[in-house]
């Protein structure tokens, strides 16, 4: 596992607060790996998931501290949505 996944796996735990989300999220970092978001809560993964949300590693590291806002990233073509597009709004409060 890449330090970039094992970093967003702790920022994400964090984040939910030991909640976990009531769908299964993708985050695919793009050189990285992936981190799978579900009931458990964050973990590093590339499982089959209902919306997958890929960026680059510096826009998903300025996603998690809150330097950039998801919605932001994504209406700047730095995050792309494959999936529900619903499932990432939620995501994206939590993110946010």
């Amino acid at each position: 596992m890449s330090d970039v996944v094992e970093a967003a796996v702790a920022a994400l735990n964090e984040r939910l607060g030991g909640n976990g989300f009531d769908a299964v999220a993708k985050f695919a970092i793009e050189g990285e790996g992936a981190v799978i978001i579900d009931a458990s809560g964050a973990r590093a993964g590339d499982d089959e998931a209902e919306v997958t949300l890929t960026a680059d590693a510096d826009t998903f590291q300025a996603i998690l501290s809150g330097e950039i806002n998801p919605t932001t990233a994504f209406m700047t073509g730095k995050l792309s949505v494959d999936g529900d597009m619903g499932l990432a709004m939620q995501l994206g409060s939590v993110l946010g």
